[in-house]
């Protein structure tokens, strides 16, 4: 048995990663970290957590989200990138967690006790997923569902060198589509628990 691991998940937006991420941990009884990372930077560096905010993908215009980071990174993008990793690495340290997306699986890729999950499901069921989850209209979950992982896929380009769905960095890939946010995460716990152990 383990007693430190780390589980990192990837996701597509719409899949319904981080509500599955925070049942996972629920079942696991084990700490889950998403906004807590934003929060801590953003007083760390003394910045408003809006302008590191993972929370609102339409707002991501400051972070490039929206943009190519190769065209406009800058420094301050890359001070808050580094300051997210030391805090990652820091919760980590504490225990086993889950961590959701900011290229944790690429902080923790020489760490023999972790799990690299992405999340991913059809379009029709992230559309559908967006507009009853979500409660987002049709036209924003479109352009949210495309403007956001288009952002994401750049940003995790630009810090490491490979997508964030490339499988030859992940150890499971799960379509959410198929059992739900509720079954995905007990099929995920499952996993997890034999793969350490526990």
């Amino acid at each position: 048995m383990t007693d430190k691991y780390v589980v990192t998940i990837a996701r597509e937006f719409g899949s319904m990663g981080r509500p599955i991420a925070r049942e996972l941990s629920e079942i696991l009884g084990i700490e889950y970290y998403d906004r807590d990372i934003v929060d801590a930077a953003a007083k760390k560096l003394n910045l408003p957590v809006s302008v590191v905010s993972d929370e609102e993908e339409t707002a991501r215009t400051f972070f490039g989200m929206k943009h190519p980071l190769g065209l406009g990174t800058s420094e301050m993008q890359d001070k808050i990138f580094s300051t997210q990793q030391q805090i990652m690495n820091t919760m980590a340290g504490k225990g086993p967690c889950i961590i959701v997306g900011r290229c944790s699986d690429y902080l923790f890729r020489n760490n023999k006790n972790t799990l690299n999950i992405f999340i991913y499901a059809s379009y029709d069921k992230k559309l559908e997923n967006c507009v009853n989850l979500l409660n987002m209209t049709k036209e924003n979950a479109k352009r949210s569902i495309e403007e956001v992982d288009r952002a994401r896929l750049r940003y995790h380009l630009h810090y490491t060198g490979y997508a964030p769905s490339d499988y030859k960095y992940k150890d499971l890939m799960v379509d959410s589509g198929v059992l739900g946010v509720d079954g995905t995460a007990r099929l995920l716990a499952d996993y997890v628990k034999a793969k350490f152990g526990i």
